[in-house]
């Protein structure tokens, strides 16, 4: 299933959604592709996507969640990739 958080978390001057899958990183770079999000918005285990295309997400699918969501919804995939510190 895609999943994306509200558009809460800013950046160059706009606001971002995390946009990912509970199901596979496939699904989730074809829905993307769907979504016109280019490939370099990719980090570790979700998509950036701005908040220009949140509604746009949804009509297509994609499920909104809270952040906190995303998460755990990663995590029990096996799918989490945390940044390394």
């Amino acid at each position: 299933m895609i999943l994306i958080d509200p558009p809460t978390w800013p950046g160059h001057g706009r606001l971002w959604s995390h946009l990912v899958s509970d199901l596979s990183y496939d699904e989730l770079h074809a829905f993307a592709r769907l979504l016109g999000v280019p490939e370099r918005g990719f980090e570790r285990d979700h998509y950036d996507v701005p908040e220009r295309l949140y509604t746009q997400a949804v009509e297509l699918g994609a499920v909104p969640v809270r952040s906190r969501e995303i998460v755990a919804r990663l995590s029990a995939a096996g799918l989490r990739r945390p940044k390394h510190r």
